[in-house]
């Protein structure tokens, strides 16, 4: 699968922009057993399609295991609350196609 997908919709801060693929539970924790005894392969690979500038900011706050545990849905992110202020600042910020 592609890193960097075509352009869209951010669904977290709802810019048109390039997107890149984010893992809900990253790679990294992948080969961990508690994840591979909770989650499926299909699970562990699904994905949401982001721009970069949330997807830094995403990973700039959080470590994998926090991420994976804790943040693991579209919805989580978007529910929290330093993420929630990031997107907003991303919202305001100039595209870049």
């Amino acid at each position: 699968m592609s890193k960097r997908l075509a352009t869209g919709y951010c669904p977290l801060c709802f810019r048109y922009t390039r997107l890149t693929f984010h893992h809900l539970i990253p790679k990294k924790m992948h080969r961990r057993t508690y994840f591979r005894k909770h989650y499926s392969k299909a699970q562990l690979n699904e994905g949401v399609a982001i721009c970069r500038k949330c997807h830094d900011g995403i990973h700039k706050f959080y470590t994998e295991m926090e991420l994976a545990k804790h943040l693991n849905t579209v919805e989580r992110l978007k529910q929290d609350e330093k993420l929630t202020r990031h997107f907003e600042w991303v919202s305001k910020q100039a595209i870049q196609l």
